[in-house]
């Protein structure tokens, strides 16, 4: 006799069937998918995306203000002029931030970052090129010696040492000048000090004059006559300059100081002419450009480096200049520290 099954039975041991079949596929969608699936991936690649977006807006803050600081306004301390003045050291925010962009594991930081790393290149990249060549007609050495140079004779046979034809000293004082005069009598025959500078010269000087830029003498114009004609030489030691909690960068007394050398600079009759100094500034402040428009910079021209002259225990600015008008820079370099806070600066010429 056999068993009759109904529907019922049928549809009972379906379902049962299908509940067991389908339980351990609802576990795992509630588990979600497990560790090392794509799902997963994307997910984490997505999330280096969306970190380091404040160091990203930083990067882009940097690469604006290298890009525009000549829009940051002098009206407020001199802020301006300021940030000239260190200008190229913004370019440390390029490796800081991309090693934050590291440890944060941050794409997005990662590439910002090349947006100031191109526009340092783009501003700075050719300086760090060695353009330096050899030969020159009329080798010039500037130092500002401090007036409180301990060693003022083996400062002197520091420079010497160096062979220039032309030697411009800054911040000379009663005290010093004559020591200056002594150790340098032998090698330069010719020599002029005019209140606080001086230039010592190999070939003849005449016409030498001070240059009025301050109410006391801190300039002075001469002409070297060089076996290939005359060169008009200027020294120039403009204003110092203070960073001031209640007045900013101050700065103003060394800019009417630019003024006037560069009044005298454009009434220079001579095509050749030689600007050297301590201008307390840097060829990129714009508040010297009256002075440093009409003139090439022998560093920038054909130096290796930045050619940072100040402070010499760690030079972090060129405040120290050799400008030239009507004659080619063959290089440029910067000498050894000497008892100075200043580095000397150099510059081989072609007449």
């Amino acid at each position: 006799m056999h068993a009759v099954r109904t529907d019922t039975d049928t549809d009972t041991d379906t379902s049962a069937s299908t509940d067991a079949d389908t339980a351990p596929e609802r576990a795992a969608e509630r588990a979600g998918p497990p560790p090392g699936t794509a799902g997963q991936v994307v997910r984490g690649t997505s999330g280096h995306w969306r970190r380091g977006r404040l160091l990203a807006a930083a990067a882009a803050l940097t690469a604006a203000t290298m890009l525009g600081h000549g829009l940051l306004p002098n009206a407020v301390g001199n802020l301006g002029s300021l940030l000239e003045t260190f200008l190229p050291w913004l370019g440390w925010g390029v490796p800081v931030l991309l090693v934050l962009a590291a440890v944060r594991r941050s794409a997005t930081a990662a590439v910002a970052v090349l947006l100031p790393a191109v526009v340092w290149c783009s501003l700075f990249g050719g300086l760090v090129v060695d353009k330096r060549s050899g030969g020159g007609d009329l080798t010039v050495v500037s130092h500002n010696v401090n007036d409180a140079n301990p060693d003022p004779a083996r400062t002197a046979r520091d420079l010497v040492a160096a062979g220039a034809e032309v030697l411009a000293l800054e911040e000379l004082t009663s005290r010093t000048a004559p020591a200056y005069e002594r150790a340098l009598a032998a090698a330069y025959p010719y020599h002029s000090v005019q209140g606080t500078v001086g230039v010592w010269s190999t070939y003849r000087l005449r016409d030498v004059a001070p240059v009025e830029i301050m109410p006391w003498t801190r300039a002075l114009r001469a002409t070297a006559d060089t076996p290939k004609g005359p060169v008009a030489v200027y020294v120039a030691h403009l204003a110092s300059v203070r960073v001031r909690p209640d007045a900013g960068f101050t700065t103003a007394r060394r800019d009417e100081a630019a003024g006037r050398l560069a009044a005298a600079v454009r009434a220079e009759p001579l095509p050749r002419v030689v600007v050297v100094g301590d201008f307390n500034g840097t060829t990129d402040d714009r508040a010297l450009r009256p002075v440093t428009s009409g003139l090439k910079s022998a560093q920038e021209e054909a130096g290796d480096g930045f050619g940072f002259s100040w402070p010499a225990s760690f030079p972090a600015a060129r405040i120290d200049q050799i400008l030239v008008r009507g004659v080619t820079p063959a290089s440029a370099w910067t000498l050894p520290r000497t008892g100075s806070d200043h580095l000397p600066v150099a510059a081989a010429l072609r007449l």
